[in-house]
């Protein structure tokens, strides 16, 4: 009987190393994941960076692909909800939604494109293109920097980070001095922005940080 209980001794921390082990590579995985989908979604986020190069070619053109994306995107989503799945356009849906929308009307995409295609309709070529590059560099590298390097969590902002709001400011300021040559103007409107990033406004930061950060430049007389 001794035997016996000194085997199951020896054997049992070899077991909970193992097990430990197991769940430790679970969570990296877990992690893993969580960071591709953050990658994946924040990618399909900095290509509206393109739209100004559209933009200065044919502004009826990028109105146009806009309201299409729209409006296909739109009809997808409730075709996914029902059960249907549209070729391509659910499989990035499904792909780069968060675990909050996986069973929900996803609307980041709906929030990006009215913000980018209502920046466009309102403010002149530089200005919108300021505002759209604060919407494309800005939020997405804030929400990168602050899954990659996110130790500091400001406090009642339901998670944001340091290291997102800083990269924020940067992005921002260094495509606004890129469109406007001005210092001034780019420490306010990366102000602006990193500010309205701050906030737990969810997917609708997507709609007022373009239209913000033009609104700023268009009416704070630094021009």
């Amino acid at each position: 009987m001794k035997k016996f209980m000194d085997r199951i001794k020896k054997i049992r921390p070899t077991g909970c190393r193992l097990y430990e082990s197991g769940l430790a590579g679970i969570e990296q995985r877990k992690r893993f994941y969580t960071i591709a989908k953050e990658l994946f979604r924040k990618l399909i986020h900095m290509g509206t960076a393109f739209v100004p190069l559209v933009l200065y070619f044919s502004r009826s053109l990028i109105i146009f692909l806009l309201i299409a994306a729209l409006v296909l995107y739109s009809a997808s989503e409730f075709l996914r909800l029902s059960g249907k799945t549209v070729p391509v356009v659910s499989k990035i849906t499904e792909a780069a939604a968060r675990k909050r929308d996986s069973d929900k009307f996803v609307l980041g995409p709906v929030t990006l494109c009215l913000g980018v295609l209502s920046t466009v309709l309102m403010f002149d070529f530089k200005t919108a293109s300021a505002g759209i590059f604060a919407l494309a560099f800005g939020d997405g590298l804030a929400s990168l920097s602050g899954k990659f390097m996110g130790q500091c969590v400001i406090p009642f902002t339901h998670g944001k980070t340091a290291a997102g709001s800083l990269a924020c400011f940067i992005a921002i300021f260094i495509s606004s001095y890129a469109v406007f040559g001005s210092c001034s103007l780019s420490l306010t409107v990366a102000a602006v922005g990193m500010l309205i990033e701050l906030l737990p406004l969810r997917d609708f930061d997507n709609l007022l940080i373009p239209l913000a950060v033009s609104s700023v430049i268009r009416f704070g007389l630094f021009f």
